[in-house]
């Protein structure tokens, strides 16, 4: 892995990390079941918040005590007020490469059902937004102890693992899914933590997920697999870590959470080992494993 250089806010003794990728309102609806079609029905609750892969992991980073900077597109819309004033509540600092958009920010309509916390989505995501690299990259990369990326906003992020290659900052790859160009970001890319929901060209189990991305020269992977243990893969061999048990009532954003949580634990380590991917992976399961005990994405802040 990339050795870790000091930036000015870990000299300072709290760690640094640009997030690059997508942002989103969630509306978030709390209900007994998924409505069939035609149907409608009332929720048992309601929240709104600033979503999306890398948003979630720069709040989650912010709260454990980091420094957050998101790297993303809102635009000047109305709806993208709440967005902004979100993240600012949370202490992430945004740099909007669509300030001037008038076009409404990306919205994703969830609905999580009460009785096992699963969510359903649906959002447009980073479909027909192009955002290109801006000119302050590299120092916004230098001034960061770790780059993560969603591998939305593709070109964009795989300028900034460019960019923190040269620079010698360690990189993390939330893979939620595989999507066009995933591979182009691999051989820049030192971390990824995939969903079971990634799914490389010809793999179909875990382990082959982890055996293709160590052939395209990621170092250290790993796997999530909700509430089973996460299954990683190092230059030293590999293993599993346990996830704590808890009473799941809303599974929204864990896998954002975690990868927050994972890159504070990352940024604050140097050079990684075996024992340390460990002991993060397991770090950032229980706080991911704390986010699902509460319905919506910010109540599990309250009180840590």
């Amino acid at each position: 892995m990339t050795t870790l250089r000091t930036s000015a806010e870990t000299a300072r003794g709290r760690p640094a990390g640009l997030f690059v990728g997508l942002c989103t309102l969630d509306v978030i609806h709390l209900v007994d079941h998924v409505p069939a079609s035609n149907e409608k029905l009332t929720a048992r609750e309601q929240t709104v918040a600033a979503g999306g892969p890398a948003a979630g992991a720069a709040a989650a980073f912010s709260h454990l005590g980091g420094a957050a900077r998101l790297l993303t597109a809102i635009g000047s819309h109305p709806l993208a007020q709440g967005v902004r004033a979100d993240l600012d509540r949370l202490g992430v600092t945004v740099s909007d490469l669509a300030a001037d958009s008038v076009e409404p920010p990306v919205v994703s309509s969830v609905l999580v059902t009460a009785a096992s916390g699963d969510r359903a989505v649906a959002s447009t995501n980073a479909t027909g937004r192009r955002l290109d690299p801006p000119d302050d990259l590299d120092a916004s990369v230098v001034a960061a102890d770790i780059v993560e990326f969603d591998g939305h906003h593709m070109e964009l992020a795989v300028a900034a693992a460019r960019a923190a290659r040269a620079a010698g900052r360690p990189t993390l790859l939330d893979g939620g899914s595989w999507k066009e160009g995933t591979r182009r970001l691999l051989p820049w890319t030192d971390v990824v933590v995939c969903s079971a929901d990634f799914h490389p060209p010809g793999a179909s189990t875990p382990a082959d997920t982890l055996r293709f991305l160590r052939e395209q020269g990621v170092v250290w992977s790993a796997v999530s697999r909700g509430g089973r243990p996460i299954l990683w893969a190092g230059p030293d061999g590999g293993g599993t870590v346990d996830v704590p048990e808890v009473r799941v009532a809303d599974t929204l954003g864990a896998g954002d959470v975690l990868h927050g949580a994972l890159a504070h634990h990352l940024a604050v380590q140097g050079s990684l080992t075996s024992e340390g991917f460990v002991e993060a992976l397991r770090g950032a399961a229980e706080v991911a494993s704390r986010a699902c005990a509460s319905f919506g994405t910010r109540a599990w802040m309250l009180g840590t």
